[in-house]
């Protein structure tokens, strides 16, 4: 499996993701730069990585300037066409605006930006700890988008507590129904706010982010957990 990870002007944490892939993962990655527009060398089963950081200095709204990068042009229908996509804070603000992604991230819910560890759980109530770094975070749909989101199993990631319940304080930034990450219906675009890539490393203390990408990565589809 190969990786391509984007990096827009602002992007900083795409040497993260390609840390962690590369060194902690084994995996093959390819650094892309927003300008361009070949992905030639990608298959289906390959991913394309949308860091965090602040794409464009968030100018407009998080990500709705990236979104018409030449590189995001060719992610688009690549992921149209069934390749795996996946975002991690900014670049779930950027697969939201593309609309790869349904709903949109807004203003964390109490007006600041929100730096610090979480917890998370999926579905099969594995409970992670994870850091955030975001002002825009709070993940927002109508009830019928987040009706279908969880219809569909589309929800992948909620904020917990420790113990995984599910409450207003484990809530970071106010995000309806505690959601986290979701997927597309393909089940091959992938969005999450907090940041597996930096909880890789045993020199940080926290190797959680490990096992998120290695379910990934094992997954026959990028989210078919």
């Amino acid at each position: 499996m190969k990786f391509g990870v984007v990096v827009f002007p602002g992007s900083n944490c795409d040497r993260d993701m390609q840390d962690a892939l590369q060194n902690d993962l084994n995996q093959e990655v390819v650094m892309l730069w927003h300008k361009d527009r070949d992905l030639s060398r990608f298959q289906a089963e390959d991913c394309i990585v949308l860091p965090g950081g602040f794409s464009f200095g968030d100018y407009l709204r998080c990500g709705a300037i990236a979104r018409f990068s030449p590189m995001m042009q060719s992610v688009i229908e690549f992921a149209n066409a069934g390749g795996k996509v996946l975002g991690v804070c900014n670049g779930f603000q950027i697969l939201c605006e593309s609309h790869l992604l349904p709903g949109a991230l807004l203003r964390n819910g109490n007006q600041q930006f929100v730096c610090k560890n979480v917890f998370i759980k999926d579905p099969d109530e594995n409970i992670s700890r994870l850091p955030i770094a975001h002002g825009e975070g709070r993940y927002f749909a109508e009830d019928k988008v987040l009706d279908e989101l969880e219809r569909n199993e589309q929800v992948i990631f909620r904020y917990c507590d420790e113990y995984g319940k599910l409450t207003a304080v484990a809530n970071p930034n106010g995000a309806v129904r505690n959601i986290a990450g979701i997927c597309n219906t393909g089940r091959n675009v992938f969005g999450m706010m907090p940041h597996p890539e930096r909880a890789c490393s045993t020199v940080l203390g926290n190797t959680d982010g490990r096992a998120i990408i290695k379910n990934l990565l094992m997954a026959e589809q990028l989210v078919g957990l």
